[in-house]
């Protein structure tokens, strides 16, 4: 057992946990377990119900407001098993700081994740603050309210039904988002050639709605991965890429994104996949499987979301992963999700129809790249097959034409062919 985000040990009782219990109430919760060093090894306390009773008295004098926390010990090991659930009055301070876990250790918030806490415990949203600018206009937005809602103009009613303006506090952050003079960071995006060093093309989508930086970025994603064939007097639209998963991943990475830090989405365009990344990871209350599986839907700027849902541009909540994997529920390649405190990246592959491939010949074939040659060590790295098998799954790829050799002896590398 070693020690997580979510779980520390403590050998001795020291006042030094209280940070962690800090940390634990205002995040996602986690344990304690007293009694074993750092490196998991056995270091029984002694008088167990005193050391309970004692971690119990100091939690309730240090901490505020009060935790909801459990405390139980083992006589068989001489541990004591301390859990401490997340609070919804944050932020929980210890000497009037609040801590935060950053891998397996604890550290003290920042003043900008301090005002996120007490937002959080006020149960206000970001995006629902008064806007510093009061002078906003609406052009782009009134236009695709016009296309998709039959709304000739944008006035105050109008604004206040889309909760974008109140009385008391005038146009929010969500107006000032849609608004023509958005000073919120935008959208950067890159289009690669065959490899990160060589940029073909670069856009960058800011001071304007981001209704109108959605667009301005599919249209950019049109010109790279739609193409017309032209079949005797028919002509197919083909995409290189589903659009639907783009725009899915884009909207997604818009309405769920942390706005108060000045940070771009960036888009990635290569020939064979495109990576969106969005500043801020998962919401509180949300845990990766629960997010990647659309079990449950915890909205970041859920004012944003209802005008993304009214315009049509998003579906029912919550659904945005589960219609994008389903999109490519026929291809070879899948879209890759990855996660971290800070980022949410989306990577979409170019779509490619299954064709008789074995479950293993899949993972392989996964693991490979367009425009990346690869040793057999590397792909054996991205697979949870030996050497050998790997190999021989490779050289069956080659005979059918899915895969290419390149170089020989030790130099061997392989690529995605076509």
């Amino acid at each position: 057992m070693k020690e997580t985000k979510n779980l520390e040990f403590k050998e001795i009782i020291t006042n030094t946990f209280l940070k962690t219990v800090s940390a634990f109430a205002n995040y996602s919760g986690g344990k304690i377990i007293f009694g074993i060093t750092d490196d998991g090894k056995p270091a029984p306390i002694s008088n167990l119900k005193q050391a309970c009773l004692d971690i119990e008295n100091t939690i309730n004098d240090s901490i505020s407001p009060q935790i909801n926390f459990l405390i139980d010990s083992n006589t068989t090991d001489g541990t004591i098993i301390l859990e401490i659930k997340e609070g919804p009055y944050k932020p929980y301070l210890y000497r009037s700081k609040a801590y935060k876990r950053n891998d397996t250790s604890t550290v003290e918030v920042d003043s900008q994740e301090f005002t996120r806490l007490v937002l959080q415990g006020k149960k206000i949203n970001y995006e629902s603050l008064s806007s510093e600018n009061q002078k906003l206009s609406f052009s782009y937005f009134t236009k695709k309210c016009k296309e998709i809602m039959n709304i000739e103009k944008i006035n105050i009613d109008i604004l206040k039904t889309f909760s974008l303006f109140s009385e008391k506090n005038g146009y929010n952050k969500t107006a000032e988002l849609l608004s023509d003079n958005n000073t919120f960071p935008g959208i950067d995006i890159a289009k690669f050639g065959e490899n990160i060093s060589l940029i073909k093309n670069r856009k960058t989508f800011e001071a304007i709605s981001v209704l109108e930086q959605f667009e301005k970025s599919t249209n950019m994603f049109k010109d790279y991965y739609e193409y017309e064939e032209i079949i005797g007097s028919s002509r197919n639209l083909i995409q290189s890429i589903p659009e639907a998963a783009f725009r899915e991943a884009l909207a997604n990475a818009i309405i769920h994104r942390i706005w108060d830090i000045n940070s771009k989405i960036r888009i990635m365009m290569f020939d064979d996949k495109i990576q969106i990344i969005s500043p801020g990871g998962l919401p509180s209350g949300i845990s990766e499987t629960e997010y990647l599986n659309g079990r449950i839907s915890v909205l970041r700027n859920p004012i944003l979301a209802n005008v993304f849902f009214r315009l049509n541009i998003v579906e029912i909540f919550g659904t945005g992963i589960l219609r994008i994997k389903e999109l490519y529920k026929e291809s070879i390649r899948k879209p890759v999700f990855e996660i971290s405190d800070n980022t949410i990246s989306i990577t979409l592959p170019k779509f490619e129809k299954e064709i008789g491939f074995s479950k293993d010949d899949l993972i392989v074939y996964n693991s490979l790249s367009k425009t990346i040659e690869q040793s057999i060590s590397e792909i054996v790295e991205k697979t949870p097959f030996g050497k050998s098998k790997t190999t021989e799954i490779l050289n069956r790829l080659v005979e059918k034409g899915y895969a290419c050799i390149l170089g020989k002896g030790r130099g061997t590398k392989y690529l995605i062919k076509g």
